[in-house]
């Protein structure tokens, strides 16, 4: 399923940009997953970030969207609802979908199809606006989630009692801060609804950013904007980093606060003599 979400986001952006009537251009874009709400229930959705414009078909200029607008939203949705829909039901027809508990009746063709009937009519929403802050603040924001699954260390409040008890923002509210409880159980089953299979790549590239021809594309996007290669800056370490995300020094001591820890020898794993077993 999450695979049929990646496709169906990359037709539709790519389907519509290269539309004459719309940008007429290829683009470049990557998506990436995230499959949890704050309160750990599944909400699959991607997040795309999307230069604004790309490559005009012919190869020849750089064309440019509109300030402020990319593509039309309302045919992006449809565009979508479609897509997605069509890989759905081909997913189905070729037997790679499994149904379970109270979705067992889906397996039957007829209840499957009375279920598709009504999501072709309802009206789908794909959400697109400019970064706030920048290019440099939605990468950074972004970044935070590429490696973390669901709920950070500092949500996680108590466990107590067989209750876990963790803080979530209300985006309902004004995104007020609020606390929830749950018992260890549902806790734990909601957490690993965001486990993805093994190998699973959650961060994914197209069109002009697809990784075979990323650097020459690139190259060529800078020649028709007239921009020089940029300079490569020194990666800060990992401490100015740590810093900088969440405000601590990884040296600092964690049980006085005040003192500096100081490596002052590597231990390394020693080589143990292999058993050999008598088994006479």
């Amino acid at each position: 399923m999450y695979d049929l979400l990646f496709r169906a986001t990359a037709e539709t952006l790519q389907t519509i940009a290269a539309d004459p009537q719309h940008l007429g251009a290829q683009i470049g874009f990557f998506c990436i997953l995230h499959s949890w709400g704050q309160t750990l229930t599944a909400h699959p959705h991607l997040h795309c970030v999307v230069p604004g414009g790309g490559i005009s078909l012919d190869g020849s200029r750089w064309v440019a969207c509109l300030p402020r607008f990319f593509l039309p939203v309302k045919v992006l949705s449809e565009r979508f609802r479609n897509v997605y829909l069509r890989y759905l039901e081909q997913a189905y027809t070729a037997g790679k979908l499994q149904f379970y508990g109270d979705l067992e009746p889906l397996s039957k063709p007829t209840n499957f199809a009375r279920y598709l009937a009504p999501l072709g009519e309802k009206k789908w929403v794909v959400h697109a606006k400019p970064p706030f802050g920048g290019p440099e603040r939605v990468l950074d924001y972004l970044g935070r989630y590429t490696h973390r699954v669901a709920i950070s260390n500092n949500r996680l409040l108590e466990l107590k009692d067989g209750q876990v008890t963790f803080t979530y923002k209300d985006y309902k509210h004004e995104q007020r801060r609020k606390v929830m409880t749950l018992s260890a159980d549902e806790f734990l089953r909601r957490f690993l609804l965001h486990v993805l299979p093994d190998g699973f790549q959650r961060i994914r590239y197209y069109g002009l950013l697809g990784n075979r021809h990323r650097a020459e594309n690139l190259a060529r996007c800078r020649e028709l904007l007239a921009v020089p290669v940029p300079i490569p800056q020194p990666e800060p370490d990992y401490r100015e980093r740590c810093r900088q995300l969440n405000g601590q020094d990884p040296l600092r001591c964690p049980q006085c606060k005040t003192g500096q820890m100081v490596r002052i020898a590597l231990l390394l794993p020693i080589a143990r003599p292999i058993p050999i077993w008598n088994s006479s």
